[in-house]
C-alpha cells in the first residue's frame, strides 16, 4: 500500500513537471515567435521526451504494468498545475524575458552607438569615392569609345583605298 501512495505521488509530480516543461515551451513561444514547422518540430521533442519520462516511471515503478490510479494520479498533477500555476507562471515570465529582451537590445545599440558613427563616416567617404571613381571609369569608357570610333573609321577609308 505504502508502495502504491508512493508511485501515485511520484506520477503526480511527473504530471506536474510534464506541464511545467511544456509551459517552458510556451514562453519561448512568446518570447520568440517562429513558424509552424518549428512548432510542431518543437512538440513533437516534447511528446517524445514527454512519452520517455513517462515509460520509465512506468517501468521503474511498477515493472512496466500500467497502473490507472498513477494515470489518474498524472492527469491530477497536469490538471492541479495548469489551473492554479501555469497562468500566472506563462504570463509574468514571458513578460519578465520580452523586458529583459528590450533592456539587452537598447544596451546593445548604445554600445554598437560609436561603431555605427564610425562606419557611418566611412561609408559616407566611400560613397564619394566611390562616385568619383564612377565617373572617372564614365570618362575613360568614353575617351576609349571615341579612340576606337576614330580607329575603325581610319581602317575603312584605308580598306576602300
Amino acid at each position: 500500500m505504502a508502495n502504491e501512495n508512493q508511485f501515485l505521488l511520484h506520477s503526480f509530480i511527473m504530471g506536474v513537471f510534464i506541464t511545467y516543461v511544456y509551459d517552458l515551451l510556451r514562453i519561448f513561444r512568446r518570447v520568440a515567435p517562429h513558424g509552424t514547422f518549428l512548432i510542431s518540430v518543437e512538440d513533437l521533442a516534447f511528446w517524445i521526451y514527454s512519452g520517455t519520462k513517462v515509460f520509465l516511471l512506468m517501468y521503474y515503478e511498477s515493472d512496466g504494468t500500467l497502473r490507472w490510479f498513477a494515470v489518474i494520479g498524472a492527469l491530477t498533477g497536469m490538471f492541479l498545475y495548469r489551473k492554479l500555476i501555469s497562468p500566472l507562471f506563462v504570463k509574468y515570465v514571458s513578460a519578465l524575458l520580452n523586458r529583459l529582451l528590450e533592456c539587452f537590445w537598447k544596451i546593445l545599440r548604445w554600445l554598437f552607438k560609436p561603431f555605427g558613427f564610425v562606419c557611418g563616416k566611412a561609408g559616407r567617404g566611400l560613397h564619394r569615392t566611390g562616385g568619383r571613381m564612377r565617373r572617372l571609369a564614365g570618362r575613360m569608357k568614353r575617351r576609349i569609345k571615341n579612340k576606337l570610333t576614330i580607329s575603325l573609321k581610319v581602317l575603312k577609308i584605308n580598306l576602300k583605298a
